[in-house]
């Protein structure tokens, strides 16, 4: 089995955390929709226009905030006031100015990984949201390269690896996404490790790939242990 020469990482809730923000500001938008609706409603219905709006938007704060736009006038029958989307707004831009907090062992692992193989950052969303969040997070000068992916499928794990390595085959992709970061990245032939977080969103939810390329690791601090076991 040919050598692991690129190394991949997610960004968001694999090296910082990003999730919670988004639960802090799910229970803003419940506290100020409540006089309109049931709360599991109004969370049903707010992950339903995510889901609609993901080709339109993308992934990232700005498509939450105008699916939490459209949820509030869809639940209130056109007739939210201009007060409840101002906050909305508002909110929004609270998560933007947001600071970044690494996760535990998030710099540790990235440096101790780059001393014996190509490292890159590969993650999804706004562009300028998550070039903010790389150039608090301190750790850019650790990466070998860095990719910003409208969405992570198979054929942007074939390409990126074969840009930045030896081809899919010869890399390893690790993130806290079943479904963006760990399935494609099996699928295009490489190795996926899942280290999960404690908050997970729900359109990132997907089960295990079945296949000897998968591995799942408690944190981040496992993974150079797990590159020497592979080889």
């Amino acid at each position: 089995m040919a050598a692991i020469t690129v190394v991949g990482f997610d960004a968001d809730d694999t090296l910082w955390h990003n999730e919670r923000v988004f639960h802090l500001t799910h229970a803003r938008f419940a506290d100020l929709l409540a006089p309109y609706a049931d709360g599991t409603d109004l969370m049903a219905r707010l992950t339903a226009a995510e889901r609609r709006n993901l080709g339109h938007y993308g992934f990232g704060i700005k498509g939450f905030v105008l699916s939490m736009i459209e949820t509030a006038i869809e639940v209130t029958d056109k007739k939210v006031p201009a007060s409840v989307i101002a906050d909305l707004i508002a909110a929004g831009q609270d998560m933007l100015r947001h600071p970044i907090e690494l996760l535990p062992q998030a710099r540790e692992t990235v440096t101790e990984v780059a001393a014996t193989h190509r490292v890159i950052l590969i993650t999804k969303g706004d562009l300028l949201d998550q070039e903010r969040k790389l150039a608090q997070s301190g750790l850019g000068d650790l990466f070998h390269g860095v990719e910003i992916v409208s969405d992570k499928r198979t054929d942007t794990y074939a390409a990126i690896f074969a840009r930045h390595g030896d081809g899919a085959a010869r890399g390893m992709m690790v993130g806290n996404s079943m479904k963006s970061d760990v399935v494609p990245m099996v699928q295009a032939g490489g190795w996926g490790v899942y280290v999960p977080h404690d908050l997970i969103w729900e359109l990132e939810r997907a089960d295990p790939p079945d296949s000897p390329r998968y591995r799942a690791l408690p944190d981040l601090g496992h993974l150079a242990g797990l590159l020497r076991d592979i080889g």
